[in-house]
C-alpha cells in the first residue's frame, strides 16, 4: 500500500517558483546560443545588422561562413594544433598525476606528509607569471606546443581529486598482490588503473578542457603563426573588422564577417560539446567518488 503526499498551496507555490526560475535560467542560457547559430549562417544578402541576430527562424540559410572557415588553410592549421595539445596534453598530465595521486594515496609511504606540504605549496602560494615566463623560456619551450600544457601538466586539484579516488578503493585488493610480491607499479598498472576508468576519464576532462581553451599561454609563448591554436585564431577573428588576412576573399565572398565570426565560436567548441557525452556516465560517478574524502 503505497501513500501519496498532499502538497499544501505553500509547497505548490514553492515550486511553482522553482519551475519558473529553472526555466528562466534555461532560457537566458539558450536564447543567446541560438543566437549566435543563427546568426552564423545568415547570408550576405540578408538585410538587417549584426544585431538583429536574436530571432527564433530565419527564411534564407547559407553555410558560406561555415565553407570559408573550413576550406582556409589558417582554420585548418590552428584546429590540428589545437588537437595535437588537446591529446598530447591529456595524457602527458594524466602521466604525471596519475602516480603523483597514487603515491599520496599510500598512508604507509615515507615522507607522504613531506611530500604532500611540496605538492599544496604551489596550489597556496602561486610564483606569478615572470617565474613560469622564464622557467619556459629557460627550458627552450618557447614557439613550442608543449609550452602551452606543460606549465599545466599537473594540477593540484585535479590531482587531490584522484587521491581521493584512490583511498576509497579496497585496501584488500592492494595488501592482497603485495603480499603476493607485486611491486607498487604492478599495483597500479595492473589493479588500481583497471578499476579507475571513471576517474581517469572525469580528469582527462578536465584537462582536455583546460588545454583546449588555453589562451593565455598560447598568447605568451607561440609566436610562430603556423603554431597558434584555435584559441588564439579565434580571438584575432573577433577583433578583426574583416578578414581579408585570415581568409582568402575567393572563400568569404558570400559571408558576412559576423557570421564568420558566429561559426568560428561554434565550430571551436565543438569537440568539446561531442566529447562530453560520451563520458557523461563516468562523470559523474569519478567526480562523487573522488569527493568523499579530502
Amino acid at each position: 500500500m503505497t501513500s501519496t503526499i498532499r502538497l499544501t498551496r505553500s509547497d505548490r507555490l514553492f515550486h511553482f517558483c522553482i519551475d519558473g526560475a529553472l526555466v528562466l535560467i534555461l532560457a537566458l542560457l539558450i536564447i543567446p546560443i541560438w543566437s549566435t547559430l543563427t546568426l552564423s549562417f545568415r547570408p550576405n544578402d540578408f538585410i538587417g545588422s549584426a544585431l538583429d541576430g536574436m530571432f527564433l527562424a530565419p527564411w534564407k540559410w547559407s553555410t558560406a561562413a561555415y565553407r570559408a572557415l573550413l576550406g582556409h588553410r589558417s582554420f585548418l592549421s590552428a584546429a590540428g594544433n589545437s588537437f595535437r595539445i588537446f591529446f598530447e596534453g591529456v595524457i602527458t598530465a594524466l602521466f604525471f598525476t596519475v602516480p603523483l595521486a597514487y603515491a599520496l594515496s599510500i598512508k604507509t609511504l615515507p615522507g607522504r606528509k613531506l611530500l604532500y606540504g611540496i605538492v599544496l605549496v604551489p596550489y597556496l602560494f602561486n610564483p606569478g607569471l615572470v617565474p613560469n615566463y622564464l622557467l619556459v623560456t629557460k627550458l627552450g619551450l618557447s614557439n613550442t606546443l608543449a609550452a602551452v600544457f606543460l606549465p599545466g601538466a599537473v594540477s593540484v586539484y585535479n590531482t587531490l581529486i584522484m587521491k581521493s579516488f584512490f583511498e576509497e578503493l579496497p585496501e584488500e585488493l592492494k595488501e592482497s598482490a603485495r603480499i603476493d610480491g607485486a611491486s607498487e607499479l604492478t599495483v597500479l598498472l595492473r589493479i588500481i588503473l583497471p578499476l579507475s576508468k571513471p576517474i581517469l576519464l572525469t580528469i582527462g576532462l578536465y584537462y582536455g578542457v583546460h588545454f583546449w581553451n588555453d589562451f593565455f599561454n598560447a598568447m605568451l609563448y607561440i609566436n610562430d603563426a603556423k603554431l597558434q591554436p584555435l584559441p588564439i585564431l579565434l580571438r584575432n577573428i573577433l577583433l578583426s573588422s574583416g578578414m581579408n588576412e585570415y581568409v582568402e576573399a575567393n572563400a568569404f565572398g558570400e559571408a558576412p564577417i559576423y557570421a564568420i565570426k558566429a561559426a568560428s565560436v561554434f565550430l571551436a567548441a565543438i569537440p568539446m560539446l561531442v566529447a562530453y557525452p560520451f563520458i557523461q556516465k563516468y562523470f559523474v560517478k569519478g567526480t562523487m567518488l573522488g569527493s568523499i574524502k579530502g
